[in-house]
């Protein structure tokens, strides 16, 4: 019998927001333990917490750009459950009003496009971090109360592959929109895996398991492409899976039985009593739709179709956005789009690479780039010259034109002058000369060469090659 995977992902994100969702303890990565917490973070008797703006602006932000609904209600509710790392033994969250709800997420996946909806993505408050030691444990309370987003997607997921390249989509887009840094060194992202099997043809869901303790992508994808052939394997041998929680060991590249899992938790969720419900007006609706930039697969998109640009160079400008805007404002008014790409993506970031000096204060204007290209195709500078140009444009911020007078580097196009230049080549090289003429057609490439150097690089290299053939055919 024939199976397959349904995979469901649960991304908790954090906000990027300078405060905590509830207080104004700082919302930092790296503080010395239990430094940026106070009375309403720590869960003392009496405290009232207050909703940060921000956090709920980027929770919305967030629905916008994953194509969600923004219900005009949201409330907060209390999940109840005893654990070290949760200061209130509760976890404010939202429960059945989430503040966005039904949407979908669309990434390049195996050539095509693929689509995952979004069952919701809601706000909730993260808890601690527990350390282990040899004979203790401590808790860190510096992450509680840190605004987390949890994305639920539906099971539309259907392998590990695709599991791993709906994550990056995801987080390409949070990154793009502002809404996190998804750092994943600080935690900053964290998934859990829900998966099943089911015989192929099968509408029914098999027993839903799931996986924790995933700290990168790539671990989510090794933790699936152990599980599923487990999870085959047991049903294959004529045995029953039960719904349960496992752990992925990420040395043994193994997952563990963490714990056996009713049908759903007993967590007693309740309103919470010391938050309004969330009820936001058109009007500030208005102001955080103004907030939704382009996306990362729309501005590749548009990057092939509106600049006849191959894919990789319109992945480069996708992945580093000031550089793409750089290359949008120099192709404004040009016409060899492909040229100034390649300027941008192969020299003015291979300056700004080896120099350190941000893409802000560097000297080359967008608009030097469409004339230096220019110079280059009407002939008046070679390829080789325009590289110096462009060393001396990093370097004093002059325009092309400017240098090229100032230097004297005008291309030689003049038929005379260049007939010299190749009568003394021909003259001072008779081996390359006797190759030619017994057959061996990479010998003009050799005296061309030795043409552009008695030039010092400014002969037309086109009509330098024209007048050397007739020359030795002659």
């Amino acid at each position: 019998m024939e199976y397959e995977a349904v995979i469901g992902l649960e991304t908790h994100v954090q906000l990027k927001t300078k405060s905590k969702m509830w207080c104004g303890c700082a919302n930092e990565f790296g503080a010395p333990p239990n430094t940026n917490v106070c009375p309403v973070c720590l869960g003392m008797p009496g405290v009232l917490p207050v909703a940060n703006d921000e956090g709920l602006r980027l929770t919305v932000l967030t629905g916008y750009l994953l194509h969600c609904t923004i219900p005009r209600f949201a409330k907060f509710d209390r999940k109840n459950y005893f654990y070290p790392d949760a200061p209130k033994n509760y976890q404010v969250t939202q429960y059945d009003k989430p503040s966005t709800a039904n949407g979908y997420l669309d990434f390049e996946f195996n050539g095509g496009m693929s689509r995952v909806r979004i069952t919701r993505a809601h706000l909730e408050e993260d808890v601690g971090k527990n350390f282990h030691f040899d004979r203790n444990s401590g808790v860190d309370f510096n992450r509680a109360g840190v605004p987390l987003l949890e994305i639920v997607s539906e099971p539309d997921i259907t392998s590990p592959d695709m599991a791993y390249a709906y994550l990056n989509a995801l987080k390409d887009v949070l990154v793009y929109g502002g809404v996190s840094d998804c750092d994943m060194e600080k935690g900053m992202v964290r998934c859990d895996v829900n998966i099943s099997v089911r015989p192929k043809g099968q509408k029914e869901l098999g027993a839903k398991i799931e996986i924790k303790n995933m700290n990168s992508f790539s671990g989510a994808r090794k933790a699936l492409e152990y599980e599923i052939p487990r999870q085959i394997e047991v049903l294959t041998k004529g045995g029953k899976l039960s719904q349960e929680t496992r752990r992925w060991d990420d040395v043994a590249n193994i997952t563990e039985t963490m714990r056996s899992k009713e049908q759903a938790h007993d967590y007693r969720y309740f309103p919470e009593p010391d938050l309004m419900p969330f009820e936001p007006t058109e009007a500030w609706l208005e102001e955080v739709s103004k907030r939704v930039v382009e996306l990362p697969l729309a501005r590749k998109q548009r990057f092939m179709v509106d600049y006849e640009l191959p894919a990789p160079d319109a992945e480069t400008f996708v992945n580093d956005v000031p550089l793409g805007d750089y290359f949008e404002k120099a192709v404004a008014s040009a016409k060899n789009r492909k040229a100034i790409a390649n300027w941008v993506i192969n020299n003015l970031r291979a300056k700004i690479t080896e120099t350190q000096i941000p893409l802000a204060e560097v000297k080359v204007k967008p608009n030097d780039i469409p004339e230096l290209v220019a110079l280059v195709d009407n002939g008046k500078i070679s390829s080789k010259i325009a590289q110096d140009v462009f060393a001396e444009m990093f370097t004093s911020g002059d325009s092309p034109a400017q240098i090229v007078e100032k230097k004297g580097l005008a291309q030689v196009s003049d038929t005379g002058a260049i007939e010299k230049l190749c009568d003394e080549a021909i003259a001072a090289n008779p081996k390359s000369v006797e190759d030619y003429k017994a057959g061996k057609v990479a010998a003009l490439n050799s005296l061309k060469g030795q043409v552009m150097k008695l030039s010092k690089g400014k002969a037309n290299p086109a009509l330098v090659g024209e007048i050397l053939e007739k020359k030795l055919k002659a």
